[in-house]
């Protein structure tokens, strides 16, 4: 059951298009869901034990390929290709040259670069949905849903077909001329032959300006609407004030710079080097760069990506224990308070179960996957765990042996003259 508010006037949206969808949801209802919440958690958490596993096990194979490159490569002079390298990893560091220049055959021009990147984007509709559910005596909820459309380009096409309100938020099909990267046939480090695939793994993020000889490319492609302006290809009316369905082509280069590549030497050009543990590594830098550091750079890489993956499958595994415990809160929403506070502990129950599993899964795949580590790293937690136990014995044995041991007999009390007085004595008998 939903209602529908409508209201093409509210300022408060970024496009002023937003309307309110309203839905309720029965405690029974709640109850199915949380039941499919059970399963779709318990697999969460087996998807999260997986990623996790996995991670540690590709972290370990990439920075054991390093360190078996950073101990295998070796410096070769980039002007001339020695036969004696075929197939070694080599690190080749210097000026780069394009005989032939990027082409973008699409528009008519090319660049003196060794990469030409082409961005089309077009300016369409985008549906954002903002989501509020409030507790209902008795178990039930409601939603209110506040669906908000805007206008923005964007470079792949936006399915307005799947959007709440499709009426007036419709939007045209992409242009025929779409993105793409285009490197300079025979591109060179010295003498050797650079290939798209290194060329590939390079940013091209120096704008580059269209020539005016593109309008009539450009004309051809797109009609008489196509015009050259800020540097690229507008097609619509005016580009101050874009409307539905206009196109934008722009382009970034990457210009003739010097590079540092280590890799396979493979003839007069080259090729990922396979490490024992069947990893490949191919490292393009831009600069005359030392081997070390590009292999530090890509330890460095290994280990940020590492502790990306680890936050992924941590957030998966709450996710799922919170998500496989959400019956328990909608059993208690009956009472909304006390759900609430149902919801809280788990949460917190979730956060724990989290905090624990996911360690234990990481220690396994250390075990697994770096046996000798984790024998160490488990070596030295033993030791100090029993030397924190051995420290804190001897604190204590040295507090008993400072206190003054208590006297068997203890001296009778005295009065203000001196003179003994006997204790008190507490009888149980009558008084006289």
């Amino acid at each position: 059951m939903s209602d529908q508010d409508f209201n093409p006037f509210d300022t408060n949206a970024p496009s002023s298009d937003a309307f309110t969808v309203s839905s309720s949801k029965s405690w029974f209802e709640r109850i199915v869901d949380g039941f499919k919440g059970i399963l779709f958690g318990l697999l969460l958490i087996i998807a999260a034990g997986f990623l996790l596993f996995w991670n540690e096990g590709r972290a370990a194979r990439t920075a054991a390929a390093l360190s078996e490159g950073a101990g295998a490569v070796i410096t070769v002079a980039a002007d001339r290709i020695d036969p004696a390298n075929e197939g070694k990893l080599v690190h080749v560091a210097g000026d780069t040259s394009a005989p032939q220049a990027a082409r973008d055959g699409d528009f008519g021009f090319e660049a003196k670069a060794l990469k030409l990147v082409r961005k089309v984007e077009m300016y369409q509709w985008k549906e954002e949905s903002h989501s509020e559910t409030q507790k209902k005596l008795g178990g039930g909820e409601e939603t209110i849903t506040r669906y908000v459309y805007s206008r923005e380009w964007a470079d792949r096409a936006i399915d307005s077909s799947r959007f709440r309100e499709t009426s007036g938020h419709r939007n045209p099909a992409m242009p025929a001329v779409a993105s793409r990267e285009f490197a300079a046939p025979n591109a060179r480090l010295g003498a050797f032959a650079l290939g798209d695939r290194v060329i590939g793994l390079l940013d091209a993020s120096e704008p580059f300006s269209a020539p005016d000889g593109a309008a009539a490319a450009a004309r051809g492609r797109f009609g008489d609407r196509a015009k050259i302006a800020a540097g690229g290809v507008y097609v619509g009316a005016n580009p101050d004030a874009p409307a539905i369905g206009d196109v934008r082509v722009a382009w970034t280069a990457l210009p003739l710079t010097p590079l540092s590549v280590v890799a396979r030497q493979t003839q007069s050009t080259f090729s990922p080097w396979t490490a024992r543990n069947g990893n490949e590594i191919l490292l393009v830098e831009k600069g005359v760069l030392d081997p070390a550091l590009m292999f530090k750079h890509g330890q460095d890489e290994n280990r940020v990506m590492t502790w990306i993956l680890r936050a992924l499958g941590l957030l998966m595994m709450f996710i799922g224990f919170r998500v496989a415990m959400s019956l328990l809160e909608v059993i208690a929403d009956v009472v909304p308070f006390i759900g609430n506070i149902i919801g809280a502990g788990a949460s917190l129950i979730a956060l724990v179960c989290t905090l624990t599993l996911a360690p234990v899964i990481i220690a396994v795949a250390w075990l697994f996957y770096r046996p000798l580590v984790a024998i160490i790293a488990l070596a030295v937690g033993a030791a100090l765990v029993y030397g924190v136990r051995e420290l804190a014995k001897r604190r204590h044995a040295m507090r008993a042996s400072v206190a003054p041991p208590a006297s068997p007999n203890p001296s009778p009390a005295t009065n203000a003259t001196g003179a003994a007085t006997a204790p008190p004595q507490w009888g149980l008998g009558p008084r006289k």
